[in-house]
């Protein structure tokens, strides 16, 4: 049987082989656990809303994923692993049907030591930190899902978020340690990948080889304060952001930079910001305020808002409102906006995001999210657009590169078309060792799907 047959099989028998093994059947549940955040683009949406898996099964634990894994094999069902399902491309979408592998039952934090903690894949990122931070430690990185995203959807889908601006992204040497992955072979192994070899996985949104297990790099807790501060024009507020990344002696988690009018999708905050402003949402350590006073000071800022470590526990989270948060609000009051993500390159003066602020205006609303990038503090950007045609966002995107900013491309499930640019040869190869019928996450690798058909 090949894999494009799978839809015609006894899923009545799929079922009993898999008795002890929590399945969900129900046509709703199904198709809910199907989707992620892909209808953030509206390219995505023509192309991935019919997308479903056949019945949805949740281990809970590594044998039973390899009983998953060994009778997919056997049957060439395609398998589609899922965390919470918090990305934004499709990654977890099955194109092909089959079997979604949900994670979120192995959530255990194994052991925790100073600096590495040891994790099941679906551990949710806020739950591994409040385990960790009882020893002084903490994640160093999370997207702003992060009450909700599992570590291990984050470490095959993500790339850096809250915390980036200080530690880079997952890609960096360093910020994965190790993983424990399971084959899709007819016998399943265990592998465990240590050092470089962990990027033979990462950030391959499931498609060779089905996380379990993973280590992760801590850093000390610090007590962090959120801060909100306006100022009186936006590029004013971006050049801030940079300065504030610069400054080696502030030890800081988060840098967001918002033009106007992008505050009048907080619905939370309107209390605090109104449309007309410009902002910056940090979270700064507390020993380091007095510091940060005087550079606001320097820049003519305004504090508008401050939370305390243990004030910033209770009611609204500011990081919530920053990365992919910010496209979730303005969505959820205009559904017609879409987004970028654009990487700006290194200057400190910032010449390419003041054009592109003043080129697009309103149609292109400039949100920036500091982040470290080959040791140099850097724009990131999370754009968000006023939707018209396929084309003219196409236009948009391509306008940024040719003028020198890179644009990993938020409307597509394609790896290789998104921010790789190509497959890495090592992930590929990796793929061929361990899922050699390709049946994990088919359709999202194009590399592979011409190396078959070839």
């Amino acid at each position: 049987m090949t894999v494009a047959e799978a839809r015609s099989i006894d899923w009545n028998a799929i079922v009993a082989e898999l008795e002890g093994i929590e399945v969900i059947r129900d046509a709703v549940q199904v198709a809910k656990l199907s989707k992620d955040y892909y209808t953030y683009s509206p390219l995505l949406q023509a192309q991935l809303n019919n997308k479903v898996g056949e019945i949805v099964v949740r281990p809970a634990n590594e044998a039973e994923v390899m009983r998953v894994a060994a009778l997919c094999v056997k049957h060439q069902i395609p398998l589609t692993v899922r965390g919470a399902g918090t990305g934004n491309y499709g990654q977890c979408v099955p194109m092909r049907g089959g079997v979604i592998l949900d994670m979120t039952k192995m959530q255990a934090v194994k052991w925790v030591k100073p600096g590495i903690a040891c994790v099941e894949a679906g551990a949710k990122l806020a739950a591994i930190d409040k385990q960790t931070r009882e020893t002084g430690w903490e994640i160093r990185m999370a997207p702003s899902t992060y009450r909700t995203a599992s570590i291990g959807g984050f470490i095959g889908g993500g790339s850096g978020g809250i915390g980036s601006i200080t530690y880079g992204l997952i890609a960096d040497r360093g910020n994965l340690l190790a993983l424990r992955v399971v084959t899709m072979e007819e016998n399943p192994r265990v592998i465990e990948l240590r050092g470089d070899d962990v990027y033979k996985v990462a950030h391959a949104w499931g498609t060779n080889g089905i996380i379990t297990e993973l280590e992760i790099p801590l850093t000390a807790a610090y007590p962090w304060s959120e801060l909100i501060v306006t100022f009186p024009d936006f590029m004013t507020a971006a050049r801030f952001g940079q300065t504030l990344g610069d400054s080696d002696g502030m030890i800081k988690k988060l840098i967001t930079i918002f033009a106007a009018p992008i505050p009048q999708y907080f619905a939370a905050l309107r209390n605090v910001l109104t449309p007309e402003q410009h902002s910056a949402f940090v979270m700064i350590a507390e020993p380091c305020l007095e510091s940060f006073g005087e550079l606001v000071k320097e820049f003519g800022g305004t504090i508008v808002y401050q939370k305390s470590a243990q004030e910033a526990t209770k009611g609204v989270v500011l990081g919530e409102f920053t990365w992919n948060h910010t496209t979730l609000h303005a969505r959820s009051i205009d559904p017609s906006i879409t987004y970028l993500q654009t990487i700006f390159p290194a200057d400190k003066d910032l010449k390419l995001v003041e054009h592109m602020y003043h080129h697009f205006g309103d149609e292109v609303m400039m949100h920036l999210e500091f982040i470290r990038a080959k040791g140099t503090v850097v724009p990131a950007a999370l754009q968000l657009v006023r939707y018209t045609t396929p084309d003219r966002l196409n236009e948009i995107m391509r306008y940024h590169e040719e003028h020198g900013a890179f644009i990993a491309n938020p409307h597509t499930f394609i790896i290789e078309d998104g921010g790789r640019k190509t497959i890495d040869p090592m992930q590929l190869q990796f793929k061929e060792q361990v899922d050699p019928a390709g049946l994990l996450n088919p359709g999202k690798m194009r590399t592979w799907d011409e190396r078959i058909e070839g």
